[in-house]
């Protein structure tokens, strides 16, 4: 039987106990005085005997000498709640209408009852214990054990044979194209700086060549390379006669002797 089985059973069963001790309670009560501190005298030891069976089934063994002694307790607490009922049910059967036998036949029916719910509630608790415990061990053991998958082996090719393997030509090794790259015409656009020189020099009729470069703005050089041959052919001229004219030289004839 599964846990959840045993579990809807044991509920059954307490119900089944609870019932028995119930009538035994309802039976003494009835025979007791008509006061309350006689009833709940009346009422205790099928109370007892109710709160003891529950006590064993719920609380786990771990002693066996423990596990004697509330035994030994249980047996003699059931003892005395069936002495007592016994008596009391006995009674109120026989004062309610029973007679010849029946009186003393029914309070052992309940009694039995009591006994068998009792024994069937301990039993049903050591079961569900064993399986609980089982499963959680199940459980760990599962958690803390590694997975290992089952690797099928990869397939291995055998190699070809020296005859079998075929020839591997090499590849024809294609000439390069020779790349002809586009040739871009020239540009014939004049730099900025020609301008500027061309400007200043048609301003500045006459003038040399380094008044025309500090007009522009560019270098001596520069304004050389642009300017026409007339006008640095008189530049050189003019630079040439600002020079001092260097002295002859005179022969230095020797003394006759």
């Amino acid at each position: 039987m599964t846990l959840r089985q045993l579990a809807r059973i044991r509920w059954g069963v307490r119900a089944a106990l609870v019932l028995g001790v119930a009538t035994s309670v309802a039976a003494n009560v009835l025979h007791a005085n008509p006061n309350p501190i006689s009833q709940a005298i009346a009422a205790w030891p099928p109370l007892a005997l109710l709160l003891t069976v529950e006590l064993i089934s719920r609380v786990p063994v771990h002693r066996r000498s423990l596990a004697a002694v509330r035994l030994a307790a249980t047996a003699s607490i059931a003892s005395i709640a069936a002495w007592v009922s016994y008596w009391h049910m006995a009674g109120v059967a026989a004062r309610y209408g029973e007679t010849g036998a029946a009186p003393y036949l029914i309070p052992v029916s309940v009694d039995g009852l009591v006994v068998v719910a009792s024994v069937c509630l301990v039993e049903l608790a050591g079961r569900i214990r064993t399986l609980t415990e089982a499963a959680s061990a199940e459980v760990s053991a599962t958690v803390h054990q590694p997975t290992t998958a089952a690797v099928d082996p990869a397939p291995v090719e055998p190699a070809p044979a020296a005859d079998d393997t075929p020839e591997k030509t090499p590849p024809a090794v294609e000439r390069a194209k020779p790349t002809t790259r586009a040739v871009r015409p020239r540009s014939s656009r004049r730099p900025p700086s020609a301008d500027k020189v061309a400007k200043a020099a048609a301003r500045m009729p006459g003038a040399t060549v380094a008044a025309i470069a500090a007009k522009a703005g560019v270098s001596e050089s520069t304004a050389r390379r642009y300017l026409p041959a007339s006008v640095r052919t008189s530049d050189d001229a003019v630079v040439a006669s600002a020079l001092p004219a260097s002295p002859a030289a005179t022969p230095v004839l020797a003394d006759a002797a």
